[in-house]
């Protein structure tokens, strides 16, 4: 890890299965999706060792994560191990139970939006319906006190169309991002390190639904372990995450990137 740097925040990459097939999807996730095979007490057990390890913040993220079985109990368990939780969620579909676990001290949740335009938000993530129910649950989250970040994926004008859109439904904390050329953003080429911040490994890092350890979500064909094979913070202080950290420190090219500003997909705390 590059000098003074230690990881405070982990993206838990708990399925790839989602209810959207949106076209830039960075984990190719769809309703076909699996949850691999992290069982929920590898999760936990993750995040035990993530508590003693020192880890603050915790971001669950898919697929869509609250299809998981576990998810639910996950997000407890970290919650009730002393770490913030983040839910990065499509919002499509929000059950009682979920919005009463979003209200917890310690939860918050963070989702993207395409466009005000139904019908392009819609073809965006190939399902119909799914822009008026994102937009809804948002609004919801607003009224009922859900602590809710949304990133703007996109540019231009209809980026900032977007942005008047989910402030005038009274969201505080509104960001924009950018498509990255990673899983079907790609469009079909090798993922490449040119298309990354640079903050990758830089206190944050991944771990996907097979338990691979990567520097972040977006850099998830870089395997630095696996929780099957070593705990992850023995991973997390190892000769290679120290090398890829400092690798990536020392880039001076890449794309902009705040990992706060630049929204869920960032892993940003």
């Amino acid at each position: 890890m590059a000098a003074g740097t230690r990881v405070r925040s982990l993206a838990l990459e708990l399925t790839g299965r989602c209810q959207l097939s949106c076209a830039h999807c960075y984990a190719d996730s769809s309703p076909h999706g699996r949850h691999g095979d992290m069982t929920g007490a590898d999760w936990r057990q993750l995040l035990d060792a993530a508590a003693g390890f020192g880890v603050e913040h915790v971001q669950f993220i898919g697929g869509e994560p609250t299809l998981h079985p576990e998810c639910a109990n996950l997000v407890d368990h970290a919650v009730t191990s002393g770490m913030r939780v983040e839910v990065f969620t499509n919002l499509v579909r929000v059950s009682r139970s979920w919005w009463s676990l979003f209200l917890r001290p310690n939860v918050s949740v963070a989702t993207s939006y395409y466009t005000r335009d139904s019908a392009v938000h819609d073809a965006f993530t190939g399902l119909v319906g799914s822009h008026a129910r994102t937009r809804a649950n948002i609004a919801r989250a607003v009224q009922t006190g859900v602590r809710i970040r949304v990133a703007v994926i996109g540019c231009g004008t209809a980026a900032e169309d977007a942005r008047a859109d989910l402030a005038a439904l009274g969201v505080a904390d509104i960001s924009l991002g950018q498509v990255r050329a990673i899983g079907r953003g790609a469009g079909g080429r090798p993922p490449s390190a040119e298309d990354l911040c640079g903050q990758c490994a830089q206190s944050r890092a991944a771990i996907d639904p097979l338990g691979n350890v990567s520097p972040c979500v977006m850099a998830r064909w870089i395997h630095i372990g696996n929780v099957h094979r070593e705990p992850v913070d023995k991973i997390l202080v190892s000769p290679r995450m120290a090398a890829i950290s400092a690798g990536f420190a020392e880039r001076t090219g890449g794309v902009d990137c705040d990992p706060v500003k630049s929204g869920p997909q960032c892993g940003g705390p």
